[in-house]
């Protein structure tokens, strides 16, 4: 433990009307809904002390984050590609950068660990990348999107050929920029159930990272 962490423990209300449980650091806390006294029912768990594993060595995987408005969106983005191993955060338009103060509030430290480069333009980005021989793929619910999980690891599907992938993350509102879905080899979307036809983009880019880099 780190000098200064916060221990927590689990606490209990006392009141048999009340029960409420809820994490706490401290002793002697009483419980927020009706301020009767608590006490410790439990500890929580300790990290795992196992090694992690790695991406595979033949996937360098960058992202482009094009005009994404939330600074929220941003740091968890940041923090998500520094947990997965992607190499590199190319911040275009709008996208804020871990000069934003605010932006250290969600990237929880991420944003000092990540390389990261900005640009005012996401298009000539993607296309100074593709010269040097990035494949460009975009994560975009368009009509000619294919599944995410369709993509296998194979030679094929360009995630074994050895060269750098680059995935496009676009706006909340109006997603990837037309003009580099045009330039894009392979354009992904994630299977949608429910009556919503979208998710959360820094969530959606969470999922599709740790596919393209963890999955078969």
């Amino acid at each position: 433990m780190e000098a200064g962490q916060l221990v927590f423990s689990i606490r209990q209300c006392g009141n048999a009307g009340c029960r409420f449980r809820f994490p706490a650091a401290g002793s002697g806390e009483r419980c927020p809904q009706c301020g009767s006294d608590t006490a410790v029912v439990a500890t929580p768990h300790t990290k795992r002390d196992t090694d992690t594993p790695h991406p595979p060595t033949d996937l360098h995987l960058e992202l482009l984050l094009d005009n994404i408005r939330s600074l929220y969106n941003v740091g968890s983005i940041f923090r998500t590609a520094d947990g997965a191993g992607v190499k590199h955060l190319h911040l275009a338009g709008m996208t804020a950068t871990p000069e934003h103060p605010k932006l250290a509030k969600t990237a929880l430290g991420a944003d000092s660990q990540m390389g990261w480069s900005y640009s005012r333009n996401g298009v000539d980005t993607a296309v100074r990348l593709q010269n040097q021989g990035y494949r460009l793929w975009a994560l975009e619910d368009a009509p000619e999107a294919v599944s995410l999980y369709s993509v296998k690891r194979g030679v094929g599907d360009g995630l074994g050929d050895g060269r750098p992938l680059l995935l496009v993350v676009g706006n909340e509102n109006v997603g990837v920029d037309p003009a580099i879905l045009q330039r894009c080899e392979q354009i992904l979307a994630i299977p949608m159930l429910g009556v919503k036809d979208s998710l959360n983009v820094a969530v959606a880019c969470g999922i599709a990272v740790y596919h393209l880099l963890f999955g078969n």
